[in-house]
């Protein structure tokens, strides 16, 4: 596995200007559908954006929410539930279990397990990616015979602004 790079501003726990997260996502899903020959409709870019617009998770049906409000008619759960399999399929988002919602994958196009810092106050969460965590936890799998199939580490706690907050 490549070794990713380190997201050097944690920006979802700072004030920032979101469009340039949500612009570099899309761009890069563009990029990866194309190299790997995946139509990114309409809707799959919509939804990518919507999980894109802040950086708390946001769950299934806060996307179906804002599509019915955007086109006035209510859209099928079995549609975007489709689109987000999509999106996790290619990399572009990741799922935070313990909220059941998803959140921009920050390295798409690079096979790699997540590790989040969730914010326990305003819900923000930021991937790190650290290859040796992932490397640890496999070796310590392997070393009882279990074999991973997928990992994602969720670690809960303050961000630096809810924890000055306090």
């Amino acid at each position: 596995m490549p070794k990713l790079k380190p997201v050097k501003t944690p920006l979802a726990f700072v004030p920032h200007d979101h469009s340039q997260c949500v612009n570099h996502a899309l761009s890069e899903a563009d990029a990866i559908c194309a190299r790997e020959g995946v139509r990114l409709t309409a809707l799959r870019k919509r939804v990518l954006e919507l999980v894109w617009q802040s950086h708390k998770p946001l769950g299934a049906y806060d996307i179906l929410g804002v599509l019915a409000d955007e086109d006035g008619r209510r859209a099928a759960p079995p549609t975007v539930y489709r689109a987000l399999d999509f999106l996790l399929e290619n990399g572009l988002i990741h799922r935070i279990a313990s909220l059941n919602a998803f959140v921009g994958c920050n390295h798409p196009g690079s096979a790699h397990q997540g590790q989040f810092l969730i914010c326990r106050n305003c819900h923000a969460a930021i991937e790190l990616a650290q290859t040796p965590i992932s490397d640890a936890i496999e070796q310590s799998a392997e070393n009882i015979g279990f074999q991973v199939e997928g990992q994602t580490v969720e670690i809960v706690g303050l961000c630096s602004q809810c924890k000055k907050a306090a």
